[in-house]
């Protein structure tokens, strides 16, 4: 605060405001003192009590402030075992299955992950403290813009977000090293497998009313499947509802 005018009654004025100021300092201090204390509660007790054990993964859900992914009226409950609401008909998922899906696709610091269906843009941030680079797809445009400004304001300089159709994927920056999905198509699009590493790995909700999260790793002649847990996923829009006509 430029001190221009030295006159009583100003330099009064800014002495009365610094209790002010310094509580809501330590207010602001205090509730992030507050999410750090949540977050670490979150990673003991939703997700690594429930199996997830990759280092790596563990230590990007304690470090992303979930909290700065979720409109301000569900702040409170950011950190709680569930998905909230983000605007457009959309969510942001639980916890326990950001974590899961990310380590299903066992990517390093110099793994290049594409995924489809920013969101909030909060398992992009995720991807991003482990991985060299993040590619993110939004269909839905306020939703893309609302994410790519979090996440520039946060800090991630490795992720790009675009708003599209993620059903054909990012062609031109193909090859990825691993590839997320966070809604569900009826079958697994083939462009995406195609823009697979071999050896890299897709972690994907399939299916309609009911849904299993599975992982498909690329081989040199077609892909291993595997199914991994039942899940409740919103449904891939765009050119993914055509191809179940």
């Amino acid at each position: 605060m430029p001190l221009i005018f030295l006159c009583a009654t100003a330099f009064l004025a800014f002495v009365s405001c610094q209790p002010d100021d310094e509580q809501k300092r330590k207010a602001s201090s205090g509730a992030q003192d507050n999410f750090l204390a949540e977050r670490s509660r979150m990673v003991e007790e939703q997700i690594a009590r429930r199996g997830v054990a990759d280092a790596l993964v563990l230590a990007a859900m304690r470090k992303v402030p979930r909290h700065e992914f979720v409109p301000e009226s569900y702040r409170n409950y950011a950190y709680a075992d569930e998905p909230l609401p983000i605007g457009e008909g959309q969510t942001i998922s639980q916890p326990y299955i950001v974590a899961l899906m990310t380590e299903t696709l066992n990517i390093n610091k110099d793994s290049k992950v594409l995924e489809i269906g920013t969101g909030s843009g909060y398992q992009a941030a995720v991807l991003a403290e482990i991985a060299r680079e993040v590619y993110s797809i939004e269909i839905i445009e306020p939703l893309a813009k609302r994410a790519s400004e979090t996440l520039e304001r946060l800090g991630y300089k490795n992720v790009k977000v675009r708003c599209g159709d993620g059903y054909r994927g990012w062609p031109e920056e193909a090859p990825f090293d691993a590839i997320i999905v966070t809604a569900a198509p009826s079958q697994i699009p083939q462009p995406l497998i195609d823009q697979l590493k071999i050896g890299g790995r897709m972690s994907i909700p399939v299916g309609d009313v009911y849904q299993e999260l599975v992982v498909v790793t690329k081989k040199e002649k077609g892909v291993a499947r595997k199914d991994i847990i039942p899940v409740r996923f919103v449904p891939m829009t765009g050119e993914a509802e055509k191809k179940q006509q």
